[in-house]
């Protein structure tokens, strides 16, 4: 599903373990045609130190997270400097395509990467970290914190956080 904007494609696929959804491009992600471009954004360390993939990928190389039946899609396709840019309409429409696109693809889980995006694009007032008590058909809904540099949380915190999504679908499959 790529977009005439900035060339961002959807890494979707059947019989995903997790589908990470970041809120929007950023312009570096937009300027490279790749998701989490900006150097400073902290996804693929984060990924990797959580163990969803054996090694850090870079943005280029994001089609191989399939093998590892991770995927990546947005909230909205506009790129902005800063999500804050986005109005609650935009997030309201991305999380009704969002909602459309995981029932078509019903992975284990779905990540939402922010809180405050979570809460506008489904109209959800009150958000813990983690697993939600909502669900996507037979999809888990889980938001994490975002891994943007713009994100006060440090690397700690975000990967704890990743990793205990890894470790509660790494049970469930065990």
């Amino acid at each position: 599903m790529e977009t005439e904007e900035h060339g961002i494609s959807d890494i979707l696929a059947p019989d995903l373990k997790v589908v990470f959804c970041g809120i929007n491009p950023g312009k570096s992600s937009a300027h490279t045609g790749f998701h989490f471009a900006h150097p400073g954004n902290r996804f693929w360390k984060t990924i990797w130190q959580a163990g969803f993939t054996r090694q850090q990928l870079k943005p280029e190389q994001e089609r191989a997270l399939l093998e590892t039946r991770c995927g990546i899609t947005m909230l909205v396709e506009r790129p902005t400097r800063e999500a804050t840019e986005l109005s609650a309409s935009e997030l309201r429409d991305g999380g009704r395509l969002l909602a459309d696109k995981i029932l078509r693809y019903q992975p284990e889980a779905l990540a939402v990467l922010g809180k405050q995006a979570y809460r506008q694009a489904f109209g959800i007032n009150k958000v813990a970290w983690g697993r939600q008590p909502q669900k996507l058909g037979e999809t888990e809904i889980w938001v994490l914190p975002n891994p943007s540099g713009l994100n006060r949380a440090s690397q700690e915190e975000l990967t704890a956080a990743y990793a205990a999504l890894n470790s509660a679908l790494i049970a469930r499959a065990g």
